[in-house]
């Protein structure tokens, strides 16, 4: 339980942390959901790196098996930069200083992604990936203790490098990954953005030490989808994949397959309250899904919350059923628009949720990066549930 006071006003229930109340201006709802507003809750917020005058950015994280060991990797840089890494063995109440890294990780040119993946003969590996042309790859086989190099998986590349892994149910080991590209980075050549974005998927069949040439499953001039955020359905049958509207002409859409994406629907827009960048989801204990991501509305439509970290909580049939889901959260007021929250999100095994992202927390001053714990229960009192 948080050791907040919770008190009723204008009939929804807001926090109080302190003694200091919400602003009176504060913005109840957004998007047509509830908005819960957990800015100044600080004793929900913990430190994972900060230095002066130094951008930070671009998180992803991986929770070990032992339910409490997170992995956090990062670029010294805006989406490019050498690879700082940290972990926390507490479930990240507290991290570890930057731990050495090998030393090409320096030459880092994208935001790097961070995967768990099990071969078919059950060996555990840690994958990292770094994008733009070509995509490298970083394995460990001792969970973080030790890393290889950053080395070429093909003579291709593409952008927010293998931003969706997940394995496959065909066979044991074999797994999917979803990136994609505009254009300057897919081929050796490189080029131009030509105005088309194309989403592609490729895969591995031997546990993600090697990967295949990736095939094109989505590409238009007229709406640009990219960072692919993928989910299953609650019984496993179906790919759900969120992805983000780069031109801004249009909402948040989302594909679905089910056939382990041999096949895609057609893209089609999710409602304003899931419209923004880089949507990552986890399930919670009773079902519902928590997706954190950057609110960034349609050109022309408003939000409350626009350019910050925020979350949505809802449950997959109303993605399914294009319904806007239970409530939001803003989980940090970013001061730079638009320039935060590539969120890491994990779940304990206790049902706490831990998401980590970088922003512009403090006015004038570089962005640095956060984590964030709670569990949905307690956010559901402070939405009046």
């Amino acid at each position: 339980m948080l050791p907040h006071s919770f008190c009723r006003a204008a009939a929804c229930l807001t926090l109080c942390l302190g003694g200091l109340a919400p602003a009176a201006d504060q913005p109840t709802t957004v998007a047509g959901l509830p908005l819960i507003d957990l800015n100044e809750a600080k004793n929900l917020q913990v430190l994972v790196d900060r230095e002066k005058g130094q951008y930070l950015g671009h998180p992803t994280t991986l929770l070990l098996e032992d339910g409490k060991t997170i992995l956090c990797v990062y670029p010294m840089g805006h989406g490019k930069g050498p690879i700082l890494f940290k972990r926390s063995t507490d479930g990240g109440l507290t991290w570890s200083e930057r731990l050495p890294t090998p030393p090409n990780w320096q030459t880092s040119k994208e935001t790097p992604t961070l995967h768990r993946v099990v071969d078919a003969q059950g060996k555990k590996r840690i994958i990292l990936f770094s994008g733009l042309h070509p995509i490298r790859m970083a394995v460990s086989e001792d969970d973080g203790t030790n890393w290889s190099e950053l080395k070429p998986v093909g003579a291709w590349g593409g952008i927010v490098a293998m931003a969706s892994v997940f394995p496959l149910k065909t066979t044991p080991g074999h797994y999917m990954a979803l990136f994609h590209d505009d254009g300057r980075y897919f081929s050796p050549q490189g080029g131009k953005a030509q105005g088309t974005f194309t989403l592609y998927s490729s895969t591995s069949t031997d546990g993600g030490l090697s990967w295949a040439k990736p095939v094109a499953i989505q590409s238009s001039s007229e709406v640009h989808l990219c960072e692919p955020g993928a989910v299953r359905s609650p019984d496993g049958k179906e790919i759900c994949v969120l992805l983000r509207e780069n031109r801004r002409g249009r909402r948040s859409q989302v594909i679905f397959s089910r056939d382990e994406g041999k096949t895609w629907t057609a893209p089609r827009e999710l409602p304003a309250s899931l419209t923004g960048d880089r949507h990552t989801a986890v399930y919670a204990p009773d079902g519902r899904l928590f997706i954190s991501f950057r609110d960034v509305p349609t050109r022309g439509e408003k939000s409350a919350t626009e350019g910050d970290w925020v979350a949505w909580v809802g449950t997959y049939a109303d993605i399914v059923l294009n319904k806007p889901g239970q409530y939001r959260v803003r989980l940090k007021d970013n001061h730079t628009r638009n320039d935060c929250a590539y969120p890491g999100v994990e779940i304990l095994p206790g049902g706490t949720i831990v998401t980590t992202t970088y922003g512009h927390w403090t006015p004038k001053e570089q962005p640095y990066i956060l984590s964030m714990r709670f569990k949905l229960s307690d956010l559901d009192r402070l939405a009046g549930n």
